[in-house]
């Protein structure tokens, strides 16, 4: 909690009244403008606290009307009524006066976001604009100036756009971005980095109209509204403008690249009419207002709301109270309001819990400041957040101050307005109000003393009982104070001053320059600790008569990395151990608490950010408690640390998540959390406890066993804490009357036990410690010392106590002691029982339940996630709200039985008032027993009930309402309900119980047809058979689907017509039953045999049907026979289907009565088509029907059947089943199914089976598909029949000359034919060898043919020369075609032009071959050549036949 310090400014005269005032942005400097009473007016500069600046004094026989401080130097500009304007320079005092170029009243003036420039208007509409250099000088004449023609009333500069990110344009040019690499360069333009200032701006005028000046002081008409213009804000994310007129209509216009205006919204800002309203615009778009009313209104322009703010009277606000200005700090998130009643509002913006919250909840009102007169003007200004206001009279400076609170020696104080302090001394229990005649920066305590300070003066008070009386008062500037006995310590640069009362120093206790300046004192006990600026700390004994050394001079900065600045340092009570808090470099707080080990000189520290010390937390075996109490510690950062004033090992701290810790109003948080610890050199930092402080509580004040002391939040109380209550006889004291609110002393400082001294707060102090070593000895797992601590305690309550400690420490085992010895048998009992459960902490949250912690309890069952257990201990301790929360989000299953023990709870309150009822009645239907429940609890309120039925319009509950109704005899309701109910039974009958047989009748039948309802019509057939119907009865029983009640009556009554349809309609039983009454009748045989067959009696069917030559029933029968009918009525069947000629059928029976070779045979001699189904019947692998032998010889029958048919897939399937591929290949073979030969023939991989498929293979057109020509050598190959490979190479080898005349690749062909062939085994007859030589003497002739063709590229005569003696080769034609060695000399002639030569070669062919066309050897171009030359007409032929040379076509075989 912050009070603020009011400094009147100290003006020079007293009979000036102050008109405005301002703010430096930056700098503590207020400007305040006064008019004296007899004419004229002048400009005052003021400091931090008030103090006037002589030199600064601007005196004119006018009035200033504008003031306005440049954004970064101490620069003023004033402008005046004359016209003049003034630039007043701090601290010298310069006075700069601008060249005179206004001539009326000044009506704005504007400075850039850099003070470059400024903007100055007047009341003709001149406005002129100059500029400024970097010292604030003005530069010159005035840059430009415009006419307006009308007064001038607002000026805002646009913000500028962002710089260059210079990294981002320097690895664009080092990717090669041209346009980037100019902006380094010297050819582009300059190069902007960092935040531009803006030379735009708007100026608005009286006449409506918003003119733009951009950075050439060039102006245009932006745009224009209805009346003058009060006030212009610039909406940065939005780009727009936000105009409000003197009749506060708001107009927002977005604003677009090319200077346009376009409205899209325009509102109406609701105001106290004929009021001067004061407007403020924040950064984050928020419009606020006062108008002399009793509220202020706020509008959000980003999220297009509004509301209001009032003040409260139970805030210390009057009615009828008005609010006349306000002003917002954005650094602070405040927003101030001033009151006509001297007060000073102010709210602070807190962050929502979720952004769908109420934007008004994120404001809390917090304690009024108050000063005297007429609050008129406010404003926030300078990096101190400082606040200046005007009450009429003077203007004074108010800055924030923490209140100052302190404890020691069971004496607290807590200070409550800047002069005002509440003591409480608990030891007597009195409460006394101090009235310091000083504003209060700090203070200070003991059991005898009470001492206050502002770091100007220190006054010690004298504690006496009820009475407090001042001892002492003198001037020290020390900013801290230390008490301890009759001593006082201040601090001044490089020593420590040790005073009396009075400010006599009695000692000093210097330090070194290194050491560097005291800063932090603090006492406990006998030990003062020192902090100074330079991060180190001394430990001084205060023991003595004199101070002395404790320990040496600590330079934690070479312990503590990172560390920029001491925050706090304490010393626990035998000067063992120092606690440091610290600021790092950046200046933000750090989240460590460290601890400085005086005796070892070693620093060891808590990180509260993971929630562990620098050593281990637990004993290894407490993991599982380390880990959830780690959890709770961790993102956290310390703000305040005492260790306990008698134990020296406790050490107690207040920690807030990280981020909140640098806020001011950290201590108004929620999520505050207070640690204890234990430290000591042997054992390190151990984790005593740790809980959340409660939202009343101000702030830890100090630890002191048994109890932590708090200050309170005012007007606030924690009913889970002991208040201090007056217990003296005297009423409160206070040294001085006061003029303000009675001192709420009583309500500052509360005092709550510690978890281990919960019931023994009043104890001795052997207990006292006897429970503090307990506590100890089972933090660290010493079972031994722990009970040694204890043995000789006998209390109850001491025992009981440290059972609450085993809830902490999750110690079951110390529990029990500690259990037995309470003689708490119950408690006993129901953890013996809760050990059944899996999870320590479900067995430790029933100790807790035992033993009243039922806070602890709820964590523990929630850190184990065992809802259900967390469900009924919500119902058990009546807190029925938070267990079915916990039922509908985590424990869905038990969400029903939730709801109803909640109703019966209720119910068993025995409250009937209308709001339980409705309670109960949602309960009970969220538990769904609301058609039982409901019903029972209101059945004595039947009105209600009605209510209840006819709202819910439940089935199940009118039904019950309808039967109440009947039980009533009220049948015309009962009806109706049932009905609704859509009980048609029961609306049956009711309708047959009336009476009126016709009427009834009739309705009920209508109800049994028109719903179909079964119970209904069997109800109704029931009726109509007692009375005889017997038509109606069979047609109802039908309904009802009662067909052996319905059969019954036919069979009584001779229908024997719908006795047929009914016995269809029903079961076999029944069937059978009409059957045997249709068969012994004899008139109608057909129906039985029918219903024989229907009922699956085949044999009794097929007799009948025989015995009575039903054919057409025989057929319908045989139809439904299969395999597992009876084998001797199926050959039956069969033998009367091949009598009537319908062999498909006989065959189907006989396969399904297993006779597989009769089917066959039929099969066969019938010329059946035998199909694969048929087939795989016919083949049953079942050992027991066939054996094997039996079936492969059946299945090679069903082969060569299929083979006849022509079904030459199945018999391929058949053959294969039959272990015979041989005549399987053959079938497939047949197929011509390629695909599944080759794939066939690489299942089997069988000699044979690949020789065949490779002959098939070569019977396709392997020429096109090489992957054909692929398989065939590879399929030879597998089958080991080298010379059938040889013979298809040299088939390869003719193709290539045949066709393509390809000798090469026919070479290659016949050279791979020579290798199979060699490889192959000889016969005796000879033969291969013969074709082997065959085969070499045609290898040798198209080698000889191949190296005449390549030869005749370097020497074309020693070619023909070889071509010629080729041809003289006896049996040439046998591997080299006659004609192609002819085409190639004919070729090689007329190549020569050698005509003649080329003709009688071309004769001697046509010799050799009379039968062939030689023009398929020769190309077309040489015989035109012939032709022409030689004048001989050639007859025309089909060359379409022939192959050129460029037609030859390529192709690569792969013949290896």
């Amino acid at each position: 909690m912050a009070v603020y310090f009011d400094h009147r400014i100290e003006a020079p005269e007293s009979n000036e009244v102050p008109s405005q005032f301002s703010w430096h942005s930056a700098l503590p400097i207020l400007a305040v403008t006064s008019s004296r009473t007899s004419s004229g007016g002048n400009v005052d500069l003021y400091l931090q606290q008030g103090e006037y600046v002589e030199s600064c004094h601007v005196e004119r026989p006018h009035l200033p009307t504008v003031l306005s401080w440049h954004p970064s130097k101490p620069v003023l500009a004033v402008g005046w009524e004359n016209g003049e304007i003034v630039l007043l320079t701090h601290p010298s005092g310069n006075q700069t006066v601008l060249p005179s170029t206004h001539t009326t009243s000044i009506s704005l003036m504007e400075w850039s976001s850099s003070g470059s420039r400024l903007v100055t208007g007047d009341q003709t509409g001149a406005l002129a604009i100059w500029k400024v250099d970097v010292r604030g000088r003005l530069q010159g004449h005035h840059l430009v100036k415009h006419e307006y023609n009308k007064p001038l009333t607002c000026c805002i500069f646009k913000p500028a756009s962002p710089g260059d990110d210079v990294a981002m344009l320097a690895r664009a040019s080092v990717s090669g971005d041209e346009s980037a690499l100019d902006l380094f360069s010297w050819k582009g333009a300059p190069l902007k980095m960092g935040p531009q200032e803006g030379l735009a701006f708007y100026v608005s005028t009286a006449d409506g109209k918003v003119h733009s000046v951009d950075e050439h002081c060039k102006t245009s008409t932006l745009l224009s509204v209805e009346g003058s213009i009060k006030k212009l804000f610039y909406l940065e994310k939005r780009v727009a403008l936000a105009v409000i007129t003197e009749t506060l209509m708001l107009s927002q216009y977005s604003l677009g690249h090319e200077g346009e205006a376009q409205e899209f919204m325009k509102v109406k800002l609701s105001s106290r009419s004929g009021q001067n309203v004061d407007i403020v615009w924040t950064d984050n778009s928020l419009i606020i207002t006062a108008a002399g009313e009793h509220i202020i209104r706020l509008w959000d322009l980003e999220r297009d709301e509004n509301y209001i703010l009032s003040l409260d009277e139970s805030m210390g606000f009057e009615r009828g109270e008005l609010i006349n200005c306000v002003s917002y700090c954005s650094g602070k998130e405040i927003l101030a309001a001033g009151t006509s009643h001297g007060r000073i509002a102010m709210w602070r913006m807190v962050q929502p819990v979720d952004n769908r919250g109420d934007t008004k909840a994120q404001w809390k009102l917090q304690t009024p400041t108050e000063i005297d007169g007429n609050v008129k003007q406010l404003q926030w200004g300078t990096s101190l957040n400082l606040l200046a206001a005007n009450n009429s009279n003077t203007v004074l400076i108010l800055c924030e101050h923490v209140m100052s609170a302190h404890f020691s020696q069971q004496v607290a104080a807590v200070q409550l307005t800047p002069t005002q302090l509440s003591i409480t001394q608990f030891s007597t229990g009195v409460h006394l109000a101090l009235q310091s005649d000083i504003p209060t920066k700090g203070v200070c305590v003991t059991k005898d003393t009470v001492t206050v300070w502002n770091g100007k003066q220190v006054t010690v008070y004298e504690l006496s009982g009820t009475v407090l009386r001042s001892t002492g008062s003198f001037p020290c500037d020390s900013h801290v104070v230390a008490l301890h006995g009759e001593n006082l310590y201040t601090v001044e640069p490089n020593r420590v001053q040790i005073r009396t009362p009075q400010g006599t120093v009695k000692q000093l206790l210097t330090f070194s320059k290194a050491e560097g300046n005291p800063v932090l004192l603090s006492v406990c006990q006998s030990y003062l600790v020192v902090g100074t600026d330079t991060a180190h700390i001394r430990v001084f004994d205060l023991s003595r008569r004199d101070a002395k050394a404790h320990s040496i001079a600590k330079n934690l900065a070479e312990e503590i990395a990172n560390l920029g600045a001491l925050r706090s340092v304490k010393c626990n009570a035998n000067g063992s151990q120092v606690s440091i808090l610290i600021s790092q470099v950046n200046g933000r707080p750090d989240h460590k608490v460290y601890f400085y080990d005086v005796e070892m000189d070693t620093v060891t520290h808590f990180d509260f950010f993971t929630g562990r010390p620098s050593s281990g937390l637990l004993q290894p075996e407490d993991s599982d408690r380390q880990q959830i109490q780690g959890t709770e510690l961790m993102s956290r950062s310390p703000v305040s640390n005492f260790w306990d004033e008698n134990e020296p090992r406790l050490f107690v701290c207040e920690t807030v998540p990280i981020g909140a810790e640098s806020s001011s109003n950290y201590l108004d948080m929620v999520d505050v959390s207070v640690v204890t610890l234990f430290c000591t050199q042997e054992h390190g930092l151990l984790l005593q406890d740790c809980y959340l402080k409660p939202a009343s509580l101000q702030a830890l004040l100090a630890l002191d066993v048994p109890y932590y002391y708090f200050s309170c939040k005012p007007g606030e109380r924690d009913p889970g804490l002991t208040e201090v209550l007056a217990t003296a006889s005297a009423p409160p004291q206070q040294t001085e009357p006061s003029t303000r609110a009675p001192v709420q002393s009583s309500r500052m400082v509360s005092r709550r036990a510690l978890r281990d001294f919960v019931g023994l707060e009043n104890c001795e102090k052997a207990t006292r410690d006897a429970m503090l070593n307990f506590s100890f000895y089972l933090t660290i797992g010493d079972m031994d010392e722990a009970f040694k601590s204890i043995k000789l305690i006998k209390s109850k309550a001491v025992w009981e106590n440290m059972a609450r400690m085993c809830v902490k420490t999750r110690r079951l085992d110390v529990a029990r002691v500690c259990l037995g010895n309470m003689g708490n048998a119950r408690a006993a009992k129901a953890l013996k029982e809760a050990e059944a459960e899996p999870e320590p902490e479900a067995q430790v949250a029933m100790l807790a339940i035992q033993l009243g912690m039922m806070e602890d309890a709820e964590k523990l069952y929630k850190s184990c996630q065992r809802y259900d257990l967390l469900n009924s201990f919500y119902q058990a301790s009546g807190q029925w709200q938070q267990a079915l929360e916990t039922a509908e989000i985590h424990d869905r299953i038990h969400l029903r039985t939730t709801y109803y023990s909640y109703a019966k709870y209720l119910e068993s309150m025995g409250d009937k008032t209308l709001a339980i009822i409705y309670v109960l009645c949602y309960s009970y239907e969220k538990s769904d027993t609301h058609r039982v429940e409901v019903p029972r609890m209101l059945q004595d309120d039947t009105s209600s009930l009605k209510i209840y039925v006819n709202k819910m319009k439940d089935k199940n509950i009118y039904k019950w309402w309808a039967q109440y109704l009947e039980s009533q005899s009220d049948m015309d309701s009962a009806l109706h309900f049932y009905q609704c109910a859509q009980d048609y039974l029961s609306l049956v009958r009711v309708h047959c119980y009336m009476g009126n047989i016709q009427k009834v009748t009739k309705m009920a039948s209508e109800i049994a047809n028109d719903t179909g309802d079964r119970a209904a019509s069997y109800h109704l057939a029931r009726h109509y058979e007692g009375h005889e119907d017997i038509k109606q009865a069979v047609h109802f029983y039908t309904r009802a689907q009662a067909y052996n009640n319905a059969i019954r009556l036919c069979k009584e009554n001779g229908l024997d017509d719908q006795l047929m349809n009914l016995a269809l309609l029903s079961n076999p039983e029944d069937m059978m039953e009409a059957a045997c009454y249709y068969e012994g009748k004899g008139s109608h045989v057909d129906r039985a045999v029918a219903l024989y067959h229907k009922a699956g009696y085949f044999s009794k069917a097929l007799e009948l049907a025989f015995a009575t030559q039903q054919f057409s029933a025989l057929q319908l029968i045989a139809e439904d026979l299969d395999e597992n009918s009876d084998p001797a009525l199926l050959a039956r069947c069969s033998d009367f289907f091949v009598t009537h000629s319908q062999y498909e059928k006989a065959v189907e029976l006989l396969v399904a009565a297993k006779k597989y070779h009769q089917a066959l045979e039929l099969s066969v001699t019938q010329n059946l088509t035998i199909t694969e189904e048929l087939a795989e019947k016919m083949t049953a692998n079942d050992s027991k029907i066939l054996s094997d032998d039996v079936r492969k010889e059946l299945l090679e029958r069903i082969a060569d059947c299929c083979m006849r048919q022509g079904n030459y897939h199945l018999a391929t399937k058949k053959y294969t089943q039959a272990g015979n591929k041989l005549k399987a290949m053959r079938a497939l073979l047949k197929s011509g199914d390629t695909e599944k030969i080759v794939f066939f023939a690489n299942v089997c991989r069988q000699k044979e089976l690949f020789i065949m498929a490779a002959n098939y293979l070569q019977s396709l057109d392997w020429r096109k598909n090489p992957e054909i020509l692929k398989t065939i050598i590879g399929f030879y190959t597998k089958g080991r029949a080298p010379e059938l490979l040889a013979g298809f190479y040299e088939a390869c080898a003719l193709v290539e000359i045949d066709d393509y005349q390809n000798y090469e690749k026919a070479l290659d062909a016949l050279t791979e034919a020579a290798k199979c062939l060699s490889k192959a085994k000889d016969s005796s007859t000879g033969q291969q060898e013969v074709r082997l030589t065959n085969l070499q003497h045609k290898i040798t002739l198209i080698k000889k043919f191949v190296h005449v063709r390549r030869l005749y590229v370097e020497d074309s005569d020693e070619a023909v020369q070889l071509c010629e003696t080729l041809l003289k080769e006896p049996e040439l034609d046998l591997a080299v075609r006659v004609g192609d060695a002819y085409g190639f000399l004919v070729e090689h002639y007329c190549q020569q032009s050698n005509f003649q030569v080329a003709y009688r070669k071309l004769e001697e062919l046509q010799k050799l071959l009379p039968m062939q066309n030689v023009r398929y050897y020769i190309s077309q171009t040489s015989l035109k050549a012939l032709q022409q030359q030689m004048g001989v007409p050639l007859e025309h032929e089909d060359y379409s036949h022939g192959v050129r040379e460029d037609d030859e076509v390529e192709e690569d075989l792969d013949l290896s």
